[in-house]
């Protein structure tokens, strides 16, 4: 393989490895602040006990996910001088922000609450998980905001001297339509995946019949949230839908293996194609459905492939501009049809917490497999993002195969490519396995010890 694909390869799998930790994040921060909230008005020792379990397995996501997400940083250097100059006095500014504000801001308050259990007030230390679930959320929104410029620049000027990008306007940077369509997405897509994964394990210790009073009230919790999440998160992805159209045309009709512009236009339930992706063979099409998601109304055109292909090739000069459309198609279904069997879940899992049937549910069985849906939704959605570029890297400007480092060799990154998927293998086994041993444990677990807080044996610290 040539160093562009192995580039892209990598950068890939690191990207992906460290998105399966940052939803969870996201969406767990919350989830143990609302559990501590209700023990502050309550004072029930058994939502202490629920906090404090969920708490821990939000700091073990939380630690692997800052590692996975420093190699990140790095590959911008490493791996992608070029578009490292040519658009990091633009890029590196959200990235600053995100990381001299909100991480910091975040791992501080998680420090503090991590340590601060009976030995600070009550309300100082219930702001503390607040305001970590308000910071992991802030600096997804920086992080946001610098890749929404790749996927449509605003706010700049190419610097005639340097022949490099040159932010004009930081109030156009922050308020990209890209950046405030993605992050509610982002933000519910998180709260949805937490959900379930609150759900799956209470569901787990409810068919052992452990800690039923515990996670029988986790259970009817996350069930509410997962429901209002899930079906948000479908709202918000039809609000992309109408932007992508606007800013990258091509990224939708590749979404849709929309070859021939339509108008009204279908949408594509199942479409097979021949082994180049340059041809449709086969394919199942809703009449309407893309026009009503892509202009909220029953008409309206949506160009395909073919179409704008030509339209880039006079635009932009001589080339290939569609992306590889396998990746992107089945992206967009992985995370679509995810989205909707979790919100037939989530209507499932409030009906029998309406019912008071939880610990009887008849596919009780069933949630702690579901957990695998929204790293199914949240992982085809990045795919979608960032394959749906290509072969951009920043939208209109710069393509992937001019950003790479001049200096590097296949053989290079094909080292490092291999040392990381080992490395991040690794990491992964241990972390189920960390994350698995402490949420089959329960409670319990927590109880002998909780991280910073000294465990009693015997009476005796």
């Amino acid at each position: 393989m040539d160093l562009v694909t192995l580039s892209r390869l990598q950068f890939a799998t690191t990207s992906i490895y460290h998105f399966l930790f940052v939803p969870l994040t996201l969406g767990l921060g919350w989830i143990v602040a609302i559990m501590q909230t209700v023990y502050f008005r309550t004072g029930e020792e058994s939502w202490k006990r629920t906090t404090k379990f969920w708490g821990k397995l939000l700091l073990i996501n939380f630690a692997i996910g800052v590692a996975t997400g420093i190699v990140q940083e790095f590959q911008f250097g490493m791996n992608w001088s070029e578009y490292s100059r040519y658009v990091g006095d633009i890029f590196g500014a959200p990235l600053a922000i995100e990381a001299l504000l909100a991480f910091f801001m975040e791992s501080t308050f998680l420090g503090l609450w991590i340590f601060g259990w009976d030995r600070i007030d009550k309300r100082l230390h219930l702001a503390a998980i607040w305001l970590v679930a308000f910071a992991s959320n802030l600096s997804a929104l920086w992080i946001l905001i610098a890749n929404s410029f790749m996927q449509h620049p605003v706010g700049y000027v190419v610097n005639t001297a340097t022949g490099h990008l040159q932010l004009v306007d930081f109030f156009a940077l922050i308020t990209n339509s890209k950046a405030w369509a993605m992050f509610p997405h982002t933000v519910f897509a998180g709260l949805t995946l937490a959900s379930f994964f609150v759900l799956g394990i209470s569901a787990y210790h409810l068919i052992k019949k452990q800690n039923v009073e515990i996670f029988k009230r986790s259970f009817q919790f996350a069930a509410v949230i997962a429901l209002i999440a899930a079906i948000v998160v479908t709202i918000t992805g039809h609000q992309q839908g109408v932007e992508v159209l606007q800013s990258q045309p091509m990224k939708m009709a590749s979404i849709e293996a929309l070859w021939k512009t339509e108008n009204p236009a279908s949408f594509s339930l199942l479409t097979i194609g021949d082994l180049s992706g340059k041809k449709e063979v086969w394919s199942i099409r809703i009449p309407y459905l893309l026009s009503i998601i892509s202009y909220n109304q029953l008409t309206g055109e949506v160009k395909g492939v073919e179409d704008l292909e030509q339209e880039y090739i006079q635009q932009y000069g001589p080339g290939d501009y569609v992306p590889l459309m396998v990746f992107v198609y089945w992206g967009f279904r992985f995370m679509f049809y995810s989205d909707l069997l979790m919100v037939l879940l989530a209507g499932y899992a409030v009906y029998a917490s309406y019912r008071g049937t939880v610990e009887k549910m008849r596919f009780g069985r069933i949630f702690p497999y579901a957990m695998v849906l929204p790293f199914l939704a949240t992982t085809g959605g990045w795919v979608v993002a960032e394959m749906g570029r290509q072969p951009w890297i920043v939208q209109g400007l710069l393509k992937t195969q001019d950003a790479v480092s001049p200096n590097l060799t296949p053989g290079m990154v094909l080292f490092t490519l291999i040392g990381y998927i080992v490395i991040y293998a690794v990491l992964i086994i241990f972390d189920i396995r960390l994350l698995a041993g402490f949420a089959k444990a329960g409670p319990d677990a927590t109880d002998r010890g909780f991280i910073g807080e000294p465990a009693l044996v015997g009476g005796q610290d």
